[in-house]
């Protein structure tokens, strides 16, 4: 399990467009990763509505969005498009970047016992250290809540 203070892991994913993004290459800017389920469904779109609605603040403190999970890159350019998303999202379909964050857990529904995402947001610094995990993420006025934490 991640801890704040702790290095965050090094990934290397491809974005909706097939160019790379990696961790090293954000060295220098706060990064908000963060992970969610399924594009184009209703939580996981009302938050990266919700982003994109402050991005411009997040711009303001020199801060780059990035969103992940396991939809397919095709996927990840019908959502980025449709919603008019000005992040960059990234698909991790090995989950190899998922399980190294912690985010791919065992999840019960009806009884039922699956692997899904947690929904979880995680601050870096300039310096690529853990500056705040936000576990089991409540969608509603998250990205406010990860604003007010990065003025502190």
């Amino acid at each position: 399990m991640l801890k704040e203070g702790q290095k965050a892991p090094a990934f290397s994913l491809i974005n909706q467009d097939g160019k790379n993004v990696s961790l090293k290459d954000l060295r220098g800017k706060k990064v908000v990763l963060y992970f969610y389920p399924k594009d184009m469904t209703s939580g996981c779109t009302k938050e990266a509505c919700d982003f994109r609605d402050h991005i411009e603040l997040f711009k303001d403190k020199d801060v780059v969005v990035i969103g992940v999970s396991p939809d397919s890159i095709h996927s990840h350019k019908k959502f980025k498009d449709k919603y008019n998303l000005p992040f960059d999202l990234l698909s991790d379909e090995s989950k190899k970047v998922l399980e190294k964050y912690g985010v791919w857990k065992e999840k019960s529904m009806y009884g039922k016992k699956y692997f899904g995402i947690e929904r979880t947001t995680f601050i870096i610094d300039e310096g690529g250290i853990i500056k705040k995990i936000f576990p089991r993420v409540k969608v509603e006025g998250h990205a406010k809540e990860v604003l007010k934490e990065l003025e502190k």
